[in-house]
């Protein structure tokens, strides 16, 4: 199986505020829902919370949370640790027959993930909030390469700049 991130990083590695996101990019939620659909979702507790508690649609999504949980809501899996949630992600492609899954956050599961990750799937956004409270690790060039780059693209409502890249473990 292979193990993808995929996040919006702003210029100074800033991916939240107040466990949302910093921006409303249309066209950086219709690559996401591109790239997942289908696949297993691994994120944390506060990610899933930030979705208004619900499981994101054609995706098996699993939530790691450290404390238990007996009335989580139907159509997600609980686990205690991102081994066990890619413990988790094995068995359900075992079903749907993909090969990838995608860790979506938070920044903890982020950086947590980033030790085992083959694949980044980062949106970098030329942007630089200075009110963010959460971060993505700085991406080490020893450790990852940039596989593709996509053109630049400007969000019509905001202004604001992004283009996808797609980096890979030497």
């Amino acid at each position: 199986m292979e193990k993808c991130i995929i996040v919006a990083v702003a210029d100074n590695w800033a991916i939240g505020r107040k466990n949302a996101l910093l921006w409303n990019l249309p066209g950086d939620m219709k690559y996401f829902r591109n790239t997942t659909l289908g696949s297993p979702v691994i994120m944390g507790f506060m990610t899933f919370k930030s979705l208004n508690s619900k499981p994101l649609p054609k995706r098996t999504n699993i939530v790691i949370s450290i404390f238990p949980w007996p009335d989580a809501p139907e159509g997600i899996i609980v686990v205690k640790s991102l081994e066990e949630a890619y413990a988790a992600a094995e068995k359900a492609l075992e079903t749907t027959g993909g090969d990838k899954c995608f860790v979506i956050g938070g920044a903890y599961t982020y950086a947590e993930a980033l030790q085992s990750a083959d694949t980044l799937h980062i949106t970098h956004v030329h942007d630089s909030p200075q009110d963010a409270d959460a971060f993505f690790p700085k991406i080490d060039p020893q450790v990852f390469r940039v596989d593709s780059v996509a053109p630049t693209q400007t969000d019509p409502q905001s202004g604001i700049t992004y283009n996808f890249t797609i980096y890979k473990r030497r």
